[in-house]
Protein backbone atom coordinates (compact mmCIF):
# COMPACT_ATOMS: atom_id res chain seq x y z
CA UNK A 1 0.00 0.00 0.00
CA UNK A 2 1.44 3.44 -1.13
CA UNK A 3 1.67 5.64 1.88
CA UNK A 4 1.80 8.99 0.91
CA UNK A 5 4.97 11.31 1.80
CA UNK A 6 3.17 14.23 3.84
CA UNK A 7 1.79 11.32 6.09
CA UNK A 8 4.58 9.76 7.02
CA UNK A 9 6.45 13.11 7.77
CA UNK A 10 3.76 13.83 10.15
CA UNK A 11 3.80 10.42 11.73
CA UNK A 12 7.49 11.21 12.37
CA UNK A 13 6.88 14.66 13.67
CA UNK A 14 4.34 12.65 16.55
CA UNK A 15 6.87 10.26 16.86
CA UNK A 16 10.12 12.84 17.22
CA UNK A 17 7.43 14.85 19.89
CA UNK A 18 6.75 11.61 22.10
CA UNK A 19 10.37 10.67 22.29
CA UNK A 20 11.17 14.32 23.42
CA UNK A 21 8.56 14.27 25.75
CA UNK A 22 9.67 11.18 27.49
CA UNK A 23 13.33 12.54 28.01
CA UNK A 24 14.61 13.71 31.70
CA UNK A 25 15.36 17.17 31.81
CA UNK A 26 18.78 18.36 34.11
CA UNK A 27 19.00 17.50 37.13
CA UNK A 28 17.05 14.61 37.98
CA UNK A 29 13.45 16.23 37.00
CA UNK A 30 10.65 13.64 36.09
CA UNK A 31 9.74 13.28 32.23
CA UNK A 32 8.11 15.22 30.74
CA UNK A 33 4.55 15.05 29.19
CA UNK A 34 4.04 14.22 25.75
CA UNK A 35 3.09 17.36 23.83
CA UNK A 36 0.03 16.56 21.49
CA UNK A 37 1.23 16.76 17.42
CA UNK A 38 0.23 20.09 16.49
CA UNK A 39 -3.04 20.26 14.56
CA UNK A 40 -1.87 21.46 11.91
CA UNK A 41 0.42 17.95 11.62
CA UNK A 42 -2.70 16.16 11.43
CA UNK A 43 -4.52 18.49 9.03
CA UNK A 44 -1.75 18.45 6.64
CA UNK A 45 -1.93 14.43 6.64
CA UNK A 46 -5.17 14.52 6.82
CA UNK A 47 -5.11 16.78 3.33
CA UNK A 48 -2.12 14.47 1.72
CA UNK A 49 -4.43 11.18 2.40
CA UNK A 50 -6.86 12.68 0.39
CA UNK A 51 -4.85 13.94 -2.58
CA UNK A 52 -2.71 10.38 -2.74
CA UNK A 53 -6.43 8.63 -3.02
CA UNK A 54 -7.46 11.63 -5.87
CA UNK A 55 -4.01 10.47 -7.12
CA UNK A 56 -5.17 6.81 -7.65
CA UNK A 57 -8.34 7.76 -9.23
CA UNK A 58 -6.94 10.02 -11.75
CA UNK A 59 -4.11 7.12 -12.16
CA UNK A 60 -6.93 4.43 -13.02
CA UNK A 61 -9.14 6.67 -15.15
CA UNK A 62 -5.63 7.71 -17.43
CA UNK A 63 -5.09 2.97 -17.82
CA UNK A 64 -8.67 2.75 -18.31
CA UNK A 65 -9.06 0.17 -21.23
CA UNK A 66 -12.81 1.07 -21.08
CA UNK A 67 -14.85 4.36 -21.37
CA UNK A 68 -17.06 3.31 -18.53
CA UNK A 69 -13.74 2.75 -16.49
CA UNK A 70 -12.74 5.65 -16.98
CA UNK A 71 -15.69 7.50 -16.11
CA UNK A 72 -16.47 5.34 -13.16
CA UNK A 73 -12.51 6.60 -12.03
CA UNK A 74 -13.53 10.42 -13.04
CA UNK A 75 -16.37 9.91 -11.07
CA UNK A 76 -14.15 9.01 -7.83
CA UNK A 77 -11.98 11.67 -8.37
CA UNK A 78 -14.60 14.18 -8.43
CA UNK A 79 -16.42 13.43 -5.59
CA UNK A 80 -13.44 13.27 -3.68
CA UNK A 81 -12.75 16.87 -4.59
CA UNK A 82 -16.53 18.02 -4.01
CA UNK A 83 -17.83 16.33 -0.85
CA UNK A 84 -21.21 15.41 -0.01
CA UNK A 85 -22.47 19.36 -0.43
CA UNK A 86 -20.96 20.28 -3.41
CA UNK A 87 -21.96 20.42 -6.67
CA UNK A 88 -23.02 16.71 -8.66
CA UNK A 89 -21.70 15.08 -5.43
CA UNK A 90 -23.18 11.28 -6.15
CA UNK A 91 -23.43 8.87 -9.21
CA UNK A 92 -22.45 11.21 -11.72
CA UNK A 93 -21.96 8.28 -14.26
CA UNK A 94 -25.24 6.72 -13.45
CA UNK A 95 -24.54 3.11 -12.87
CA UNK A 96 -26.23 3.50 -9.21
CA UNK A 97 -23.25 3.68 -7.03
CA UNK A 98 -21.26 6.61 -5.46
CA UNK A 99 -17.78 6.30 -6.19
CA UNK A 100 -15.64 8.41 -4.01
CA UNK A 101 -17.90 8.83 -1.05
CA UNK A 102 -16.42 11.24 1.79
CA UNK A 103 -17.93 12.93 5.07
CA UNK A 104 -15.98 15.64 3.70
CA UNK A 105 -14.23 17.07 0.73
CA UNK A 106 -10.84 18.90 -0.30
CA UNK A 107 -13.62 21.98 -0.92
CA UNK A 108 -16.10 23.51 1.14
CA UNK A 109 -19.79 22.68 0.46
CA UNK A 110 -22.10 25.05 -0.99
CA UNK A 111 -22.95 26.68 2.00
CA UNK A 112 -19.38 26.23 3.60
CA UNK A 113 -20.47 22.98 5.48
CA UNK A 114 -18.87 20.70 5.94
CA UNK A 115 -15.86 22.87 5.56
CA UNK A 116 -13.26 21.01 3.45
CA UNK A 117 -10.09 19.48 4.16
CA UNK A 118 -8.18 22.19 2.72
CA UNK A 119 -9.82 24.71 5.02
CA UNK A 120 -7.93 24.02 7.96
CA UNK A 121 -4.67 24.79 6.24
CA UNK A 122 -5.72 28.56 4.75
CA UNK A 123 -2.53 29.68 7.12
CA UNK A 124 -0.54 28.54 4.17
CA UNK A 125 -0.25 30.85 1.46
CA UNK A 126 0.12 28.11 -1.63
CA UNK A 127 -2.75 26.03 0.10
CA UNK A 128 -4.95 29.40 -0.46
CA UNK A 129 -3.39 29.98 -3.60
CA UNK A 130 -3.13 26.55 -5.33
CA UNK A 131 -6.15 24.37 -3.46
CA UNK A 132 -8.93 26.40 -2.07
CA UNK A 133 -7.75 29.43 -4.91
CA UNK A 134 -9.71 31.94 -2.92
CA UNK A 135 -10.99 32.42 1.07
CA UNK A 136 -14.46 31.03 0.60
CA UNK A 137 -16.23 34.00 2.57
CA UNK A 138 -18.85 32.79 -0.25
CA UNK A 139 -18.44 29.43 -1.12
CA UNK A 140 -21.66 29.23 -3.96
CA UNK A 141 -19.89 32.28 -5.70
CA UNK A 142 -16.67 29.86 -5.84
CA UNK A 143 -18.27 27.01 -6.91
CA UNK A 144 -20.63 29.05 -9.24
CA UNK A 145 -16.97 29.79 -11.26
CA UNK A 146 -16.46 26.47 -11.29
CA UNK A 147 -19.78 25.65 -12.68
CA UNK A 148 -19.47 28.69 -15.29
CA UNK A 149 -16.13 27.65 -16.41
CA UNK A 150 -17.27 24.33 -17.26
CA UNK A 151 -20.05 25.34 -18.90
CA UNK A 152 -18.33 27.84 -21.23
CA UNK A 153 -15.71 24.91 -21.59
CA UNK A 154 -14.92 23.52 -25.43
CA UNK A 155 -12.45 21.76 -27.03
CA UNK A 156 -10.93 24.98 -28.62
CA UNK A 157 -11.56 27.33 -25.27
CA UNK A 158 -9.96 25.72 -22.36
CA UNK A 159 -11.71 27.73 -19.63
CA UNK A 160 -9.99 25.57 -17.11
CA UNK A 161 -6.99 28.05 -16.38
CA UNK A 162 -9.61 30.48 -15.04
CA UNK A 163 -9.90 28.76 -11.74
CA UNK A 164 -7.23 29.40 -9.59
CA UNK A 165 -7.85 26.04 -7.28
CA UNK A 166 -6.55 23.47 -8.67
CA UNK A 167 -8.71 20.55 -7.71
CA UNK A 168 -11.51 22.27 -9.24
CA UNK A 169 -9.96 21.85 -12.52
CA UNK A 170 -10.05 18.17 -11.90
CA UNK A 171 -13.47 18.30 -11.59
CA UNK A 172 -13.76 20.12 -14.49
CA UNK A 173 -11.59 17.39 -16.48
CA UNK A 174 -13.77 14.99 -14.36
CA UNK A 175 -17.27 16.71 -16.06
CA UNK A 176 -16.02 16.19 -19.25
CA UNK A 177 -15.07 12.88 -19.47
CA UNK A 178 -17.88 12.15 -17.72
CA UNK A 179 -19.93 13.72 -21.11
CA UNK A 180 -17.48 12.23 -23.69
CA UNK A 181 -18.07 9.35 -25.40
CA UNK A 182 -14.53 8.71 -26.38
CA UNK A 183 -12.24 6.49 -24.57
CA UNK A 184 -8.77 8.53 -25.92
CA UNK A 185 -10.30 11.54 -24.87
CA UNK A 186 -10.94 10.60 -21.55
CA UNK A 187 -7.15 9.72 -21.05
CA UNK A 188 -6.06 12.76 -22.42
CA UNK A 189 -8.40 14.93 -19.87
CA UNK A 190 -7.32 12.38 -17.06
CA UNK A 191 -3.47 13.79 -18.19
CA UNK A 192 -4.73 17.59 -17.35
CA UNK A 193 -6.07 16.10 -13.76
CA UNK A 194 -2.75 14.32 -13.31
CA UNK A 195 -1.15 17.76 -13.76
CA UNK A 196 -3.43 19.75 -11.06
CA UNK A 197 -3.54 17.00 -9.00
CA UNK A 198 0.67 17.33 -8.93
CA UNK A 199 -0.15 21.17 -8.28
CA UNK A 200 -1.87 20.34 -4.89
CA UNK A 201 0.72 17.93 -3.74
CA UNK A 202 3.32 20.61 -4.57
CA UNK A 203 1.35 23.15 -2.41
CA UNK A 204 1.77 21.12 0.75
CA UNK A 205 5.36 21.03 0.89
CA UNK A 206 5.31 25.61 0.59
Amino acid sequence: MHVPKLLLAAASVMLVLTGCGQAYGGGGEEPVAAEPAPADAMNLASLATRLDDIDTAVAQWRTAVSLAAAQTAAEVAANLVVGPNGPGYGDRNGDGGVGGESVAGVLPGRDGTPAGLATSLASNQCVVNDVLGGDWTDPAGEWGKMLSAIDAWRPANNTMPSLASHPMRIVGWAAFTLGSDSLDDAKEYAGHAKLHVDVAVRALDC
